[in-house]
């Protein structure tokens, strides 16, 4: 499996320390194992239940996007900063890789193939599953705090710059979606 989750996530190359490299991987492979989606799903779901099934944006083309944006701007902060707010590069990336991965335990697909959510998601939102599938893993704590906190759940929490640095990149490209719907 770990050729999928690599043909998914070409991004986990950008992850220097190969074991956080491997954690990160694992984590995507417990996922799918458990999920009734498939990688062909992910490239073919739209990326939220809000917006229903012909939004355009897919799952992995919204989560590719957040860890091309958070890689852009912990680069910038690391360059321009001059060390007074340092990001740690491989926990930023390895924690936008992971941010959504509990989702896949949190969808379904209905008759029409179309993704929905299932009875476990009703109950567990992805930040939770996110970290239990992470913690299986041996995925390091500042990693799952990121996806601990990078949804509303993380408004209760004291923040990394890595977690805001992903909090902020998925919601500047969700909210603007979401928006519409109330316009």
């Amino acid at each position: 499996m770990t050729k999928e989750v690599y043909d998914l996530w070409p991004e986990l190359n950008w992850i220097e320390d190969e074991g956080l490299k491997d954690k990160t991987a694992k984590t995507w492979e417990l996922a799918l194992e458990r999920s009734v989606l498939t990688p062909a799903d992910l490239n073919r779901i739209p990326f939220t239940l809000l917006c229903g099934p012909d939004l355009k944006v897919t799952f992995m083309d919204h989560k590719r996007s957040v860890v091309h944006i958070v890689r852009d701007a912990g680069n910038k902060i690391n360059e321009m900063y001059h060390g007074e707010l340092p990001v740690d590069m491989d926990v930023l990336i390895s924690g936008a890789i992971l941010a959504d991965v509990g989702k896949l335990l949190e969808y379904v697909l209905d008759e029409n193939g179309n993704a929905v959510q299932g009875t476990y998601g009703k109950y567990l939102r992805h930040p939770f599953s996110g970290v239990s599938l992470a913690e299986e893993a041996d995925v390091p704590p500042e990693v799952c705090h990121i996806i601990a906190a990078h949804a509303g759940e993380g408004n209760m929490v004291k923040r990394t710059t890595e977690a805001y640095l992903v909090h902020h990149s998925d919601f500047m490209t969700f909210l603007p979606f979401k928006d519409r719907l109330i316009v």
